[in-house]
């Protein structure tokens, strides 16, 4: 008896007995939803209409809903989306429009609040904690910090770059301010308010995306068929990396050869975009300088790429979803008219039940710490 007694303390000191308060649900992984606002092409409507586009990553992207939004130019006609973000903090998703900012309910999906702003919006981002959006003004001097959850206008700061792409660190400490009409990178300290500078680059600064631990950044620049890296610890420009094989060309929009920059969330690869050839390029990000090793076809000009926070997709502004580890195109996005799908604003939320546990992020960020 002593002996089986024993055997039993040893078994479940092994094999303890899961707490029985804890619902068998936390246990599962979130079920992932990839939410794409439209227009999100300029404010073209033939690439999806007006409003959110919901698809159901864990079932094939099959499209599930769209959310109704505003977000209407002063002629009523849907304007420009510039920017999508979440706030796991508050459940909402944030969409920035040339004229103002929306807040939707995830659970809800109603229209929280819209809010205008006399310099419009661009590109925002959320910090990790959810508490707080900084979002540029439209191509401006300046930034807005704001509350989520309120859309108060808290602080404003002016590089006076021609305000444009933001993106929060991960680790909610800097937020990296990118103007287009300037070959500096803006940093700034989330406490403090102060800022420091990284660059310059060798030409204006365009989409960027920042590795996990915050020490490098790789930005498109005008003018150029590749990327720039910049050390953003001691704030000088390290590598200028060419596209071999291609030559840059005319495109549609943004009047530069590649926009769109994102790193696999492992960081073992870059992904850039090349309008005029329709393609993206695949770089091995574990050495230094990356090096060039694939390309994918795409079915239009790429102006932007993001992956799921997984990094088993990976999604081009061209509508196309691609499988990284094969580097085939499983699909393409549609409406629910079999209209073809494009944005360069779409993000990825997890959930458990009603409740938005995990969520990923607009601009392809590194994340490993």
């Amino acid at each position: 008896m002593i002996l089986f007694y024993l055997w039993w303390l040893a078994f479940y000191a092994i094999h303890p007995v899961p707490a029985a308060e804890r619902p068998v649900h936390e246990f599962r992984d979130p079920h992932r939803y990839l939410y794409v606002a439209v227009p999100g092409i300029r404010n073209y409507l033939e690439y999806g209409g007006h409003g959110l586009l919901v698809y159901d990553i864990d079932k094939d992207h099959k499209l599930v809903k769209r959310i109704p939004t505003r977000g209407l130019a002063p002629d009523g006609k849907p304007s420009n989306v510039k920017g999508i973000a979440v706030s796991l903090a508050t459940q909402c998703i944030y969409i920035s429009t040339v004229h103002n900012l929306q807040c939707i309910s995830l659970q809800t999906e109603q229209i929280l609040w819209e809010k205008a702003f006399e310099k419009g919006c661009d590109r925002l981002s959320v910090s990790p904690n959810g508490q707080e959006i900084y979002m540029p003004s439209f191509e401006k001097e300046d930034w807005y910090i704001i509350d989520a959850a309120t859309g108060t206008l808290k602080h404003t700061i002016s590089p006076g770059s021609g305000a444009h792409n933001t993106i929060y660190g991960l680790n909610g400490k800097e937020v990296y301010l990118e103007g287009l009409r300037s070959p500096i990178l803006t940093v700034v300290n989330a406490q403090t308010w102060t800022s420091r500078t990284v660059g310059p680059f060798s030409n204006n600064i365009r989409p960027f995306t920042v590795n996990g631990k915050q020490t490098l950044v790789y930005a498109n620049i005008n003018d150029f068929l590749g990327f720039e890296i910049g050390d953003l610890v001691n704030g000088n420009k390290l590598y200028s990396v060419k596209v071999n094989g291609f030559e840059k060309g005319p495109v549609k929009r943004h009047g530069c050869p590649s926009h769109g920059i994102a790193l696999s969330p492992d960081e073992r690869e870059l992904w850039l975009a090349d309008a005029h050839n329709q393609q993206i390029h695949i770089f091995d990000n574990s050495q230094m300088p990356p090096q060039q090793k694939q390309s994918i076809a795409l079915r239009d000009q790429p102006g932007w790429i993001t992956f799921s926070k997984k990094g088993d997709y990976a999604y081009p502004s061209t509508g196309e979803i691609i499988d990284t580890r094969t580097k085939k195109i499983l699909l393409t996005l549609h409406d629910e008219h079999g209209i073809p799908v494009q944005s360069e604003k779409m993000v990825e939320v997890g959930f458990r039940g009603k409740e938005a546990v995990d969520a990923g992020d607009q601009f392809g960020l590194g994340r490993v710490q």
